[in-house]
Order: structure tokens, then sequence, then C-alpha cells
């Protein structure tokens, strides 16, 4: 990873790197926290990870952005709840992927995004 920051940094182009969880570990504050550092500590200047309540960008002890993954398509109140806490706790972005495409009214859902954002 460090090659390919090193590549991106000398190109202008910042490096995005994704922490993941297997199909049987825990999504706990703990690995997310951790495993959010090391990413930025190999000098990713963005940080995509999933959501744990309770987990901001000072507990992570990150010097770039953190964006949370939408993750598994949950029913839209949750979902923009989600992105509220997340975005509201430090995080830059939430990428909400399938909870806006997969929505029963994706439109609808752009546009409650787009109104709870520009309040906050």
């Amino acid at each position: 990873m460090t090659r390919l920051v090193d590549q991106g940094n000398r190109h202008g182009i910042p490096v995005l790197a994704v922490t993941a969880v297997g199909k049987d570990m825990a999504r706990d504050a703990k690995y997310m926290r951790l495993a959010s550092r090391i990413c930025a500590e190999l000098g990713a200047a963005f940080v995509k990870t999933y959501y744990v309540p309770r987990i901001s960008k000072r507990d992570r002890l990150m010097p770039g952005a953190i964006v949370i993954a939408g993750g598994k398509k949950l029913p839209e109140l949750e979902a923009l709840q989600m992105a509220h806490d997340a975005i509201s706790q430090g995080a830059a972005g939430v990428d909400m992927g399938r909870n806006i495409f997969q929505a029963d009214a994706p439109v609808a859902m752009i546009q409650a995004c787009a109104r709870w954002f520009t309040k906050t």
C-alpha cells in the first residue's frame, strides 16, 4: 500500500483505503479503529470503513478523512439516521450506494439526503 500511496502522491492522486471484515468477523469498534488508523499511517488520504456507533474521527486518531460505507440495504429512515450520525461524529461522507438505488423511491431518498445534510 505504501508503494501505491507513493505513486499517487507523485502524480497528485489521493489514495482511498478500504477496511474490510471477513464473513465471520465482527464489525466491532476496536477493529474498525485499528484498521482505519493503520490505513492512515500507511499514507491513505481517505479511509472508507463501516459505521460503528459512538466512534468518531477523534476516537480513530486519524489524520485523514473518514468515509463511511453504507453497508447492506437498510430501511430508508435507518439509513438516513446512520448517515446523519456518522457525519455528526466526524465522517467526511457516507457511501449510500444500495441504500439509494435499491430504495422504494430512489429520487426521494436522494432528496432526503440533500435536505438532511445541508442542515448539518
